[in-house]
């Protein structure tokens, strides 16, 4: 048994001050059912991922119901999902385990977010949420204790205290990037290699935050964040909305629909408590998603990964096997990362140009990966791309994420 995505649909990620989480999300399933041909009564399930709506606008609570009745949808499960920057991968993993339990032959998911506001503070301090907010000091107690035991951790003074106005996740980023380059040697430059080539990449997608082509020299000169990370290496705040339909193989064959895409694996996990050299749950999921595809790293030919920094990006290469640890940053100096190369990453821009509305997040990679692998990614199109993984991790509790989904994807 298999289940297999028919329709997807993204709206441009940006900042809507006259947008809401619903408008945007009915846009995102309307051009998900566009996409497939089907209607919304076809939908037998759905799983809804938004995580602050009840911090902006005070829907807490029925963010799904609100949406799909607003738009005449009724009489089917509803699940909200809320799952940090991983919702929209948790929506879809959901969905998919709904349609191989034989629940429903048609799901769907879709994520809206809606995080840009008047108050920029606001919008900065939101992300903390996405912590354990009761422990929140003796966590991060634990990852500034790192900087007793590392060298490179301590940021040189002349960087220090720049750009107070931050969420604290580029705080925990920088500090992951400056390990790196502690163990490993890898540079500030290796970083902004890697922004600017997903820079290039959101310059050929229409449906990207941002679409400026860059440079390293210009990522480099760029405002510094937190060091060794500039404002170009960062992902930025926005708002936005992706959906999909997934539907199960007894469906398919009755429609007959063309262009499926089969999901080979979905995983999701929590992280653990670990020490700061074991394994972290990058490298652990990836392990299990592979051998549920039955594929190895070898096999992926298009990847997008999550990046709300460029040592994201560099990082989680790493733990899914696309090259050797401590690498991350060499490959991606030789191009084996950019368009063209042995393993395209993040050919969307990734959430540092595509953007980062936190519950959208996980389908627009979901979304990329499906245009990949029907050949309809136009100027972006990946050579013969046959198999694709998304990886999306979620919030941070300790020395790693609090949760992460990954998927492959195989065109049928």
């Amino acid at each position: 048994m298999s289940a297999y995505i028919i329709g997807s649909g993204m709206i441009k990620f940006g900042k809507y001050p006259d947008k809401t989480v619903r408008t945007m999300a009915i846009e995102a399933i309307d051009l998900a059912l566009k996409d497939c041909g089907l209607e919304k009564n076809d939908i037998e399930y759905a799983y809804f991922s938004n995580t602050f709506w009840g911090m902006f606008s005070n829907q807490h609570s029925i963010k799904g119901e609100v949406v799909l009745r607003a738009m005449g949808i009724g009489d089917i499960p509803v699940i909200n999902v809320e799952n940090a920057c991983a919702g929209g991968s948790t929506a879809l993993h959901m969905a998919y385990l709904t349609v191989l339990s034989g629940q429903a032959d048609v799901a769907l998911a879709v994520g809206s977010e809606k995080i840009t506001s008047e108050d920029k503070m606001k919008s900065l301090s939101a992300y903390a949420s996405c912590m354990d907010m009761e422990n929140f000091k003796s966590h991060l107690k634990e990852v500034l204790a790192l900087q007793q035991t590392f060298k490179n951790l301590i940021i040189p003074e002349e960087q220090q205290n720049l750009n107070k106005g931050r969420s604290v996740f580029m705080d925990v980023y920088a500090m992951g990037a400056r390990w790196h380059m502690d163990k490993y040697g890898s540079t500030q430059k290796q970083l902004a290699v890697i922004a600017a080539k997903n820079h290039w990449h959101s310059s050929m997608n229409p449906l990207a935050q941002y679409q400026i082509p860059m440079t390293p020299e210009m990522v480099l000169n760029d405002q510094v964040v937190v060091w060794p990370l500039t404002r170009s290496m960062c992902a930025p705040v926005g708002d936005g909305a992706a959906a999909c339909v997934i539907v199960s193989e007894k469906f398919l064959k009755k429609t007959g629909k063309e262009r499926a895409v089969r999901i080979r694996a979905s995983v999701l996990a929590q992280g653990r408590d670990r020490k700061v050299d074991e394994d972290d749950l990058g490298k652990r999921l990836g392990k299990i998603a592979y051998e549920k595809a039955s594929i190895s790293p070898e096999d992926i030919d298009v990847a997008e990964l999550h990046d709300a920094t460029a040592y994201g990006e560099l990082h989680q290469s790493e733990n899914l096997g696309f090259c050797k640890e401590g690498e991350g940053g060499i490959i991606a100096e030789r191009g084996e990362t950019k368009l063209g190369g042995r393993i395209p990453i993040n050919t969307s821009g990734g959430l540092e140009s595509r953007g980062h509305p936190i519950g959208a997040s996980g389908l627009a990679q979901i979304h990329e990966l499906v245009l990949q692998l029907r050949g309809e990614a136009g100027k972006r199109q990946v050579e013969n791309a046959k198999i694709g993984l998304a990886q999306n991790g979620g919030g941070n509790i300790g020395l790693e994420e609090a949760v992460m989904g990954i998927t492959i994807l195989e065109r049928a």
